[in-house]
């Protein structure tokens, strides 16, 4: 029997179709061994050979197979196939064959016979752009060095597809090839060839047999599937008193002279009817988003008492490639309301105080969404377990449970658990690399011994979003219960953000040219650490205190150098601020010819300010006072501010008190901030002996005399989702004490622009911006002192704003907005209905190493005094967060 006796027991099994195919039904071998296919023979395995295994382990393999040396075996027989089918199934191979390589009497000796199948050495994508490429890739499970399997090779396709799917791309193509690799042995090369095609939008939706309410309301709560929008939107804010013309028209309409009645919806009534008609939703196909809004979609029906409303069918209906239409009929079933609602397990509080705060009727509609707002977290006002929390009970639970349905009538239970007081036992931050232990706890409301309040907790997570240290969006609060001894454990959990901010900027400064800044602040600085250099990153940090440094230069012609510290809590132990700075400034006259100075001013100035908190009319309020001296030196610097060589000096006495509520500073949705601040200097001319009406001005403004009112509101309220309106209004005011002395040449108001400083940066004066007007263009000047500079301002903001990202590494926001404003020189010419409009939108750029930065595009629609047109469309830039 030393011929080779190929018996072939089970033929090659292929992977597309999965079949086992077997030979003729009878064979005799070289030796005259009949095989015989309708009568299996029973042999003893003598001997198992591997061949063709190159990467693979050859017992490994024989394992696998199931077949063992001294095992009997029929052949043919399941045994044999059964061994193709283990190995099979492994994945990692291509071809397989079991063979008889003799038969010796009872004894047959075997071959597993099989041919790897190749590995992957690279692949590669086409048809979509590096970015795409790249985001596939961490996506996709390809492994270099891994058997290429059908299943690696069709989970890759899907993988592909899926990440197109999300994008809309519901046509997307995707062909997977194979290339030898010359290069490696039994490798391959694996091409990706992707073809997106056209995204799929989806054109219209359409509610089947649809009576309770419109197709744009219940297309409105369809936040993912919206239709593609038939029309742009110009402005959701709209100027004053503008004309929205309906959306069909694609216009919007400015009225200059009289405010339509057809105005008469407030913006965000406006703005919410845009909401509706699609406009800032995604028009693109997701089957994961659309099943979603059908969630949705069942809960608003649920919410206006329709308990039993379903989806009875949805069908996709592709109209074209590029589009689709949605379905969707929708059975409400019967509407129901409330009857009795009933208490039970209460003891602290009765049934009367709860019904108060439960607020529902009998005869209301049925609506479990709003129960359970007020039951556990309610944003617009009180809510059950605030009413429990806030008073230690931690661990109180309440659940609704439907008792009786009776018609159209449910009678609800509501089951409590009160437990008992919970007690904070131990707190604790985690993430605060930079920030020292101390920094962070004097701004927790939460502290050992002190009973579990939820109010206070959120009031703490909103003092730490504040400091500016850490992602607002990542201060979380993590209570940790501990039933048993009736305590709870606080912790922290903080992601720091770079705080620390560099401005390094170059701007047209009017007269002077080209003016270049350089900045530094250190918000998070350490005076303590200045020795201990181990503390230094790259300058000591982690005391929350601030340093600030900025030069501005234009050569020879202008050069201003600052310097501010300051210290949120003096002393470590209440809250009391301290800050002090100093800063000198030098403008120049310079002779063309000869480069010789002709003319100067010279200003230096001291600021030592201490501010504190205080808990009443609540403990949202501060109190802060400063005590300020400028000193300005003159030497033939012209008439502009009414003498050319001198000296004045100003002392300033300076009290603000102020409101802050919102919630985040660098991307507000909630909460209000209002200040009210009050400079007064000396009244110098109530007791010096200068004849004021005859006096030169140099003599006049040796000491500067004024008061100055200042007021500053903003609002901030959430509309839908992330989009947020910001409401804001600014006033100012300057006075004298005596007619005959006036108010001086410096600390006045210039209005117009992008609010930075234009034309004169030494003469204190408050710049406002009024985007969609030069900068400075609406300040009044007056003929008889030669002054330049208002005395009373106001200005008026509206501004919807959408976040594009909230990272804390680069947050950034659209805006769109209106606002209107005006500057006069006193209340002869005060007119507080004449006031100059502009419109327009923006983008904001925050980056904690650059600050925010800002451009919009705004349009003026008024002429201003001198001039034939209105200013029209104007780019502004804005480095900062600006006050006004």
């Amino acid at each position: 029997m030393r011929s080779k006796l190929l018996l072939i027991l089970l033929c090659i099994t292929t992977a597309a179709v999965g079949q086992i195919r077997y030979g003729n039904q009878g064979r005799t071998d070289a030796n005259n061994v009949n095989i015989s296919y309708s009568n299996p023979q029973e042999f003893t395995i003598a001997d198992i050979e591997v061949e063709g295994a190159e990467f693979l382990d050859k017992i490994a393999l024989i394992s696998i197979s199931g077949l063992k040396v001294g095992d009997k075996i029929k052949v043919p027989g399941d045994g044999i196939t059964s061994a193709i089918k283990k190995l099979w199934k492994q994945g990692l191979i291509g071809d397989i064959q079991i063979y008889a390589s003799k038969v010796v009497g009872e004894d047959i000796y075997l071959t597993i016979s099989l041919a790897e199948r190749p590995r992957l050495s690279r692949f590669e994508f086409s048809g979509i752009s590096k970015s795409q490429e790249s985001d596939i890739r961490e996506k996709i499970n390809l492994i270099r060095g891994r058997v290429m399997t059908d299943a690696i090779r069709k989970n890759a396709e899907l993988t592909v597809k899926k990440y197109f799917y999300e994008k809309g791309f519901l046509n997307t193509e995707v062909d997977i090839t194979y290339k030898k690799d010359t290069t490696i042995h039994n490798s391959v090369l694996l091409n990706v060839q992707i073809e997106r095609n056209r995204k799929v939008k989806i054109r219209d939706v359409n509610f089947v047999g649809n009576q309770n309410y419109s197709a744009t309301k219940l297309k409105s709560k369809m936040k993912n599937s919206g239709e593609r929008p038939r029309f742009k939107l110009v402005s959701a804010i709209v100027a004053i008193g503008a004309k929205v013309v309906g959306p069909k028209q694609e216009r919007v309409k400015m009225l200059d002279d009289e405010v339509s009645h057809n105005v008469s919806k407030s913006v965000i009534e406006i703005i919410n009817e845009n909401v509706k008609l699609n406009v800032f939703k995604s028009s693109k196909f997701v089957k994961e988003k659309y099943e979603e809004d059908k969630e949705t979609l069942i809960a608003f029906y649920n919410s206006k008492g329709y308990r039993d409303a379903e989806v009875i069918s949805d069908t996709i209906v592709f109209a074209d490639r590029r589009s689709v239409d949605l379905n969707l009929k929708v059975n409400p079933g019967r509407q129901y309301y409330f009857r009795d609602v009933t208490w039970v397990g209460n003891f602290i509080h009765d049934d009367k105080t709860l019904d108060r705060i439960l607020a529902i009727e009998k005869g209301d509609i049925y609506n479990l969404e709003l129960v359970d707002k007020k039951l556990n977290f309610n944003p617009n006002g009180p809510d059950i377990s605030s009413l429990y929390m806030d008073n230690g009970y931690l661990f109180f639970s309440v659940t609704p449970v439907e008792v009786k349905i009776d018609g159209d009538s449910v009678d609800v239970e509501m089951r409590i658990y009160e437990g008992a007081q919970a007690t904070i036992r131990k707190v604790f931050v985690t993430g605060n690399d930079r920030t020292n232990d101390h920094v962070i706890m004097r701004e927790l409301r939460t502290l050992p011994g002190q009973k579990f309040s939820r109010a206070e907790l959120i009031r703490t997570q909103r003092e730490l979003s504040q400091l500016g240290y850490f992602d607002p969006e990542q201060v979380n609060p993590k209570p940790l219960p501990n039933p048993i001894d009736e305590t709870v454990d606080i912790e922290w959990e903080l992601v720091e953000r770079p705080s620390d901010q560099i401005e390094l900027s170059g701007g047209w400064g009017g007269a002077f040219g080209f003016v270049g800044t350089l900045g530094l602040t250190f918000n998070n600085f350490s005076l303590r650490n200045i020795p201990h250099f181990d503390k230094w990153r790259p300058l000591p940090v982690g005391d929350g205190q601030k340093l600030s440094l900025r030069l501005q230069a234009n050569g020879k012609r202008f050069q201003s150098y600052s310097v501010s510290f300051s210290e949120p809590w003096l002393g470590g132990k209440k809250p009391n601020s301290f800050g002090v700075s100093f800063n000198y400034s030098v403008q120049r006259s310079i002779d063309f010819f000869t480069d010789r100075t002709t003319g100067s001013l010279q200003v230096f100035g001291t600021t030592v300010s201490l501010g504190r908190r205080v808990r009443w009319p609540d403990d949202y309020f501060t109190v802060s006072n400063s005590l300020s001296y400028l000193r300005y030196n003159l030497f033939n610097y012209g008439n502009t501010l009414g003498f050319s060589t001198g000296a004045a000096n100003n002392f300033t006495f300076n009290t603000t008190i102020a409101r802050n509520s919102i919630d985040n500073p660098m991307y507000p949705r909630s909460g209000s901030s209002v200040s009210l601040s009050l400079a007064l200097t000396p009244p110098w001319s109530l007791w010096n002996d200068v004849d004021y009406e005859n006096a030169e001005n140099s003599e006049k403004y040796r000491y500067v005399e004024y008061h100055k009112w200042m007021f500053d509101a903003k609002y901030y309220m959430q509309l839908v989702g992330d989009l947020v309106i910001e409401a804001r209004a600014h006033m100012g005011f300057m006075g004298h004490y005596q007619k005959h002395v006036g108010v001086g040449p410096f600390e006045r108001f210039q209005l117009g622009g992008d609010g930075l400083t234009g034309t004169n940066f030494l003469l204190g004066n408050d710049v406002i911006g009024l985007r969609g007007y030069d900068n400075n263009s609406i300040t009044p000047y007056d003929p008889l002192t030669n002054i330049t500079g208002g005395n009373i301002f106001n200005k008026f903001v509206m501004e919807l704003r959408y976040p594009i990202s909230l990272n804390p590494s680069a947050t950034i926001y659209l805006l769109a907005f209106s606002e209107a404003g005006n500057n006069w020189n006193g209340f002869e010419t005060f007119n507080p209905n004449k006031l100059y409009k502009s419109s327009g939108f923006g983008v904001r750029i925050f980056m904690p190493a650059f600050g925010l930065l800002g451009i919009d595009w705004g349009y003026g629609y008024d002429k201003l005094p001198g001039q034939t047109s209105n200013p029209g469309g104007q780019i502004h830039f804005s480095i900062g967060q600006q006050l006004r």
